[in-house]
């Protein structure tokens, strides 16, 4: 049976940030929430999906596990975002990432194998799937430099962004 799953309160679909460098201790681990994409899943396990980006959104903090939305001002978030947009997936040049592939196996444990367009450069991912009667889970770690996408530094470099970020996307049944 065909699936279409769309960003929506119930399919979401969030990216972590994770930081390093002499000075992370007054940087933030982030986690944002795309907006807009959709994922399309045709009879045969074929995969195509589209995302946008610039519809990310900041959450808050992450500390221990457990998010802060109230760590970051306005302020703070449009600062993070307009950093994301313009000098990290310059989103003008590149308004859509794009994924294509197939889903492999059967029952509990499946695994999506394809590959991702971000910021104007194909690569091929592997992400595990987890599937029960309740949820679908996808949980994928991405080095952003494989997309030519440099990791964010600032004060020189005392302050920066890991060459990896999280996705997750969970979805019911």
């Amino acid at each position: 049976m065909p699936t279409s799953l769309t960003a929506s309160p119930a399919h979401v679909l969030r990216v972590f940030t994770f930081k390093e460098g002499l000075l992370s201790t007054v940087a933030h681990d982030l986690r944002l929430t795309l907006v807009r994409w959709h994922i399309d899943v045709d009879d045969t396990g074929a995969v195509k999906g589209s995302f946008f980006p610039a519809t990310l959104k900041v959450d808050g903090v992450m500390r221990g596990g457990q998010l802060d939305a109230d760590a970051l001002s306005g302020a703070n978030q449009r600062e993070v975002l307009a950093n994301v947009n313009d000098k990290l997936l310059q989103t003008g040049r590149h308004p859509e990432a794009t994924l294509v592939g197939r889903v492999v196996g059967e029952g509990a444990r499946r695994q999506f194998e394809g590959t991702l367009t971000l910021a104007g450069r194909a690569a091929s991912i592997t992400a595990p799937i987890e599937v029960t009667d309740a949820f679908v889970r996808v949980s994928l770690e991405l080095q952003p430099t494989r997309w030519g996408i440099a990791p964010y530094k600032a004060l020189m470099g005392a302050i920066r962004l890991q060459d990896r970020v999280r996705i997750t996307l969970d979805a019911p049944r």
